[in-house]
């Protein structure tokens, strides 16, 4: 890390942190907020998603030290600590991550990971397109004439029901993402009124307090 002469910060963030951080952040408001319509933006909005997840953790294996998993990921015992100093006002500021705020990165990569995966599964299922086409059996559209509407033909081979649990687990697990970002976005408030620093401008800038 490198001091800045002029007002005494250091970088902490990197540039492939920092606008992986964002493209999830347009990402998972655009999927959200488009529910499927028009399918083309939500579908593609969900592979930025997969794919910055991905990345992330590669970084969190092989990249600078504050962007390791190593530097930030801790027992839960260190994340209830943390959170105990913090309602109460002694809780020790971190360069980096914080115990609470690399468990709520891990947890929202999880919670993103599976949110993409359900989607593409979904996609499959209904439609038998996308990454996971050649892996998850897709229903087959009824030929005129043949006696069974595409519903029934569905559900003589059950696919009809996997799609409805593809679907169900990623609407679960988007609504789970939003509620981890709810957190997140309570705990980076409190954690910045406690510390006495923006981290939001820290994300965009890459550089905290030295």
């Amino acid at each position: 890390m490198r001091g800045h002469p002029d007002n005494g910060t250091i970088r902490v963030w990197d540039p492939l942190i920092r606008i992986g951080h964002w493209v999830l952040v347009a990402g998972f408001a655009t999927a959200y907020l488009t529910e499927g319509e028009p399918e083309w933006l939500h579908t593609y909005a969900g592979y930025a998603i997969a794919a910055t997840v991905a990345l992330r953790v590669l970084w969190g294996l092989a990249g600078p030290r504050r962007a390791r998993f190593s530097d930030f990921v801790t027992g839960p015992g260190r994340v209830f600590a943390y959170l105990r100093d913090l309602a109460t006002g002694r809780a020790e500021r971190h360069v980096g991550h914080s115990p609470a705020g690399g468990a709520m990165t891990v947890a929202l990569l999880a919670m993103l990971a599976l949110t993409a995966v359900s989607g593409m599964g979904t996609l499959a299922a209904e439609e038998g397109r996308g990454p996971l086409a050649g892996i998850v059996a897709h229903a087959p559209e009824a030929s005129n004439g043949a006696g069974h509407d595409a519903d029934e033909i569905r559900g003589e081979h059950g696919e009809t029901e996997a799609g409805e649990a593809w679907e169900e687990v990623h609407e679960v697990a988007a609504n789970a993402t939003l509620l981890l970002v709810l957190l997140h976005l309570g705990g980076v408030i409190w954690a910045s009124v406690a510390h006495r620093e923006n981290l939001a401008r820290a994300m965009v800038t890459g550089r905290k307090r030295a």
